[in-house]
């Protein structure tokens, strides 16, 4: 019959050793997860810029295309059309929005 070793013995021995090799792994996987949430959140917020950069230049050839088929409607003198209306309300879009960047 084998010797008995009694079971916190064994843990008293495997305690330290298991706190040597998880430690530096468990340290690596927070890295490595750390590291790659901040290259999604630097994708996704790319990609945002994108977005924003294409909803720019498309609205700009939409207006550059009304402008361009003389579809603008002059008003009666002394009365807003709806356009101007919508203009006083909302900001004006620059065609050079998307050059401002540098970066």
């Amino acid at each position: 019959m084998p010797p008995v070793v009694p079971p916190f013995l064994i843990g008293l021995i495997a305690a330290p050793l298991a706190k040597r090799l998880i430690k530096p792994l468990v340290r690596g996987v927070v890295t490595t997860s750390v590291g790659l949430v901040m290259e999604v959140k630097k994708a996704a917020h790319e990609a945002g810029e994108n977005i924003h950069d294409l909803a720019v230049e498309v609205a700009a050839d939409m207006v550059a295309a009304q402008i361009a088929s003389g579809d603008g409607h002059r008003p009666a003198e002394g009365a807003a059309s709806d356009g101007e209306k919508d203009e006083a309300k909302s900001p004006k879009i620059r065609a050079t929005a998307g050059a401002a960047k540098t970066q």
